[in-house]
């Protein structure tokens, strides 16, 4: 057992009165009730079900989202099978809540501390475990794997600064890593980057990227129906998921767009809702109108402003075209399937790390187009709000694109079920 892992047992054991209070204080300001902020100490909100329990643990929304998809194909073909989803953050639980597939369960993940483990894992018992992207806390995987249960890495991603501080690590990754029965990269050059940081080589193959992937964006009929009425029949494009700075570009787009398309629409929806008034104010510097969601008010004016979660999938049922944020500068883009399965046609700018096979795939197909900047996105949206031909092309190319993508997922929960020895209709 390396040292590090022992000292940080031991300093799990110290910090855990101060972390355990800090964590739940956090949830409790969230609005989360204190029966569900227990479950940071390992206090299940929730009685075990019956039967085969299979685990999935993940960090944040975009992980817990993004296994959604997964567990419904797993849920198919195992259908006496109950799922439990972990995560850690207060948003992750309400979107998620709204959307578990059948016989899932969400919790609040335990602290990696013996006390609170102990609890969760008498608790639920998993028959399998499976672990999101880079979601390695190390007592949870050990204590975890003590227990006999399967487990897998899933959507496995690590940094460059992570590849090497396990690079000086062996013993400890191989430690840690070792407790996989199956290990699923997001692509080939990650499962070669595992292959230099002591993880078991005979258990690391290349998979998808599972954000990719993520079950279509719930829809709501009653607001889209009551937008549609309120634009009256006026064109619009949408830009979600922006970071600051990125709202400039997208505003004098805008600007640019309004003076040839007069009753052009922008829904704009930045990624961190709680800039509302921040975005909002940046609206009005550059003289546009706008309404906002959190208002009540409905798209009427030049800019709508959608300050709200959870909602993405409504307003992407109002356009073809959806710019997608976070890629005009380098944070690395953000999910363009969510897009495509909504039947809109991608633009995003051109950092786009995180989903890069995604784009290339989807660029390759006609179903995304990267722009460089404020210009060019400009030009693109206006040539695409004029030519209809393009447009359509575009959003069958989205669609089909979406579509193409089940037969990979089915995939991937087969060979899941395989390695982790679950137990299908016949043996249930």
């Amino acid at each position: 057992m390396p040292f590090l892992y022992r000292a940080w047992v031991a300093a799990s054991r110290m910090i855990l009165p101060v972390a355990g209070r800090r964590s739940m204080a956090k949830l409790r300001r969230a609005e989360v009730t204190p029966e569900r902020a227990r479950e940071k100490l390992g206090h299940a909100s929730q009685p075990r079900p019956g039967g085969q329990l299979i685990w999935f643990h993940a960090a944040s929304v975009g992980e817990s989202l993004s296994v959604l998809a997964l567990i419904d194909r797993m849920g198919r073909a195992l259908p006496q099978a109950h799922f439990l989803i972990t995560s850690g953050t207060a948003t992750s639980a309400r979107l998620v809540g709204s959307r578990l597939p059948p016989r899932t369960r969400h919790q609040f993940a335990p602290l990696d501390a013996p006390g609170p483990l102990k609890r969760f894992l008498d608790h639920w018992r998993p028959d399998a475990a499976l672990f999101v992207e880079s979601e390695l806390w190390p007592q949870m995987l050990r204590r975890t794997h003590a227990r006999g249960t399967a487990m897998a890495l899933i959507n496995a991603r690590l940094s460059q600064r992570s590849i090497e501080s396990w690079q000086k690590r062996p013993a400890l990754a191989g430690f840690l890593f070792g407790v996989f029965d199956l290990i699923l990269t997001q692509n080939d050059a990650m499962a070669r980057a595992m292959a230099t940081i002591n993880a078991p080589a005979d258990r690391v193959t290349p998979g998808i990227n599972l954000k990719s992937m993520a079950g279509p964006l719930p829809q709501d009929e009653g607001t889209i129906a009551e937008a549609r009425e309120a634009l009256e029949g006026r064109p619009v494009w949408i830009a979600s998921s922006t970071h600051p700075g990125e709202e400039k570009a997208v505003l004098e787009a805008h600007r640019q767009l309004l003076e040839r398309i007069p009753e052009l629409c922008l829904i704009l929806a930045p990624r961190h809702p709680e800039r509302g008034d921040e975005v909002a104010g940046l609206i009005a510097s550059y003289g546009l109108t706008h309404g906002r969601r959190t208002r009540g008010d409905m798209p009427r004016e030049q800019v709508y402003l959608a300050d709200t979660l959870g909602e993405l999938g409504t307003w992407y049922a109002l356009s073809d075209i959806v710019f997608l944020g976070g890629s005009l500068h380098p944070i690395g883009g953000h999910n363009p399937y969510e897009v495509a399965q909504a039947g809109a046609m991608v633009l995003s700018g051109t950092h786009v790390a995180n989903f890069a096979e995604t784009y290339a795939e989807m660029e390759a197909e006609g179903a995304a187009r990267l722009v460089a900047g404020t210009q060019d996105l400009a030009d693109r949206v206006g040539a695409l709000l004029r030519n209809d031909v393009a447009r359509a092309s575009g959003v069958a190319a989205a669609k089909a694109y979406a579509a193409g993508q089940t037969d990979k997922l089915d995939s991937i929960a087969e060979r899941l079920i395989t390695a982790l020895r679950l137990r299908g209709d016949s043996d249930a």
